[in-house]
């Protein structure tokens, strides 16, 4: 298992080079020019291109990539914000707190709901119940998250005036947003959990289990329930990786100070230190979300953990 998990993260310096490739050639074809920006449109030329080159703005692209990744190896440094001379480092840190917070309470709305409804919709398969759900989860995957957000605000805080409409500063500020950017995850994981609940519940070993007179909450608790999770912990993971990148939509529209939020400014700015820090930062947390996964499956499946003995 150690030798694995080694493997797993060398195998993140060849995916992040590429990323930052990637993000560091678009951020270079983006038109305008950072410290025309910085300085107003209205400085001189000789003032702009006196800080465009103490920038490193006037260097080739190869260059200034090479610089980048130097100083990322070497320095663990990301460079500092074109706009407000600080740390990339410092400024994506002191978002990241509420994008965890708002990804965290998300995906627990995604599981304390999702889990239930799909299981219950595989026992009760194409009854009311499993109809409604699934016309819910198909609505809940299609309705953008910035429409459903501003829905929430309208009802329960312009009309019933019960929820704050921005801030996440205590709890009665998350309950929106949660469930905002959880409800697509809730329909997510709602369909496949009834998927692999049927695929599961139709096996041999079930109706074996029945016919010993086994009580059925047991045998979908025990049994089927946690030979069906590999599929679900697999969804549960993907989600939990998305929603840290920010939820960028639900971020902005109830004012959350998010990774999501500082990157969609920083766009707007051309800082794009903060933009290329914040894609380097949600590319490695993604990954390792999926490596604490493929570690989870060892302990869920016995099989799977017996290959890395």
């Amino acid at each position: 298992m150690i030798k694995y998990i080694l493997r797993r993260l060398l195998l993140l310096i060849p995916i992040l080079l590429a990323v930052t490739f990637i993000v560091f050639s678009l951020l270079q074809m983006t038109p305008g020019d950072p410290a025309k920006l910085i300085l107003g449109e209205h400085a001189n030329a000789e003032r702009i291109e006196a800080l465009r080159k103490e920038m490193g703005l006037d260097q080739p692209f190869i260059v200034q990539y090479f610089m980048f990744v130097k100083n990322l190896v070497l320095k663990f440094d990301i460079g500092n914000s074109y706009i407000t001379r600080k740390p990339v480092a410092t400024e994506i840190m002191s978002a990241f707190p509420s994008t965890l917070k708002l990804a965290f309470s998300a995906i627990l709305v995604a599981i304390g709901v999702g889990i239930p409804i799909g299981v219950i919709s595989a026992i009760k398969q194409y009854s009311v119940f499993d109809n409604i759900v699934m016309f819910f989860g198909l609505v809940g995957i299609s309705m953008p998250v910035f429409w459903l957000g501003l829905l929430l605000i309208t009802l329960f805080s312009v009309q019933l005036k019960i929820l704050p409409s921005s801030g996440f500063s205590s709890f009665s500020h998350m309950i929106l947003p949660a469930f905002t950017v959880g409800a697509q995850s809730v329909a997510i994981v709602a369909r496949m959990t009834r998927s692999s609940m049927l695929e599961v519940i139709r096996q041999d070993y079930i109706r074996t289990i029945r016919a010993k007179g086994q009580k059925e909450s047991a045998i979908i608790l025990f049994h089927a329930l946690r030979n069906a999770l590999l599929p679900i912990i697999t969804v549960i993971g993907l989600q939990f990786g998305s929603l840290l990148s920010g939820a960028v939509m639900c971020e902005t529209i109830f004012s959350i100070p998010g990774v999501g939020r500082l990157m969609v400014e920083a766009v707007k700015s051309r800082d794009y230190p903060i933009v290329l820090g914040g894609v380097l930062f949600i590319a490695f947390g993604f990954s390792l979300v999926n490596l604490f996964i493929d570690i989870l499956y060892g302990f869920v499946d016995p099989k799977i953990r017996s290959q890395y003995k």
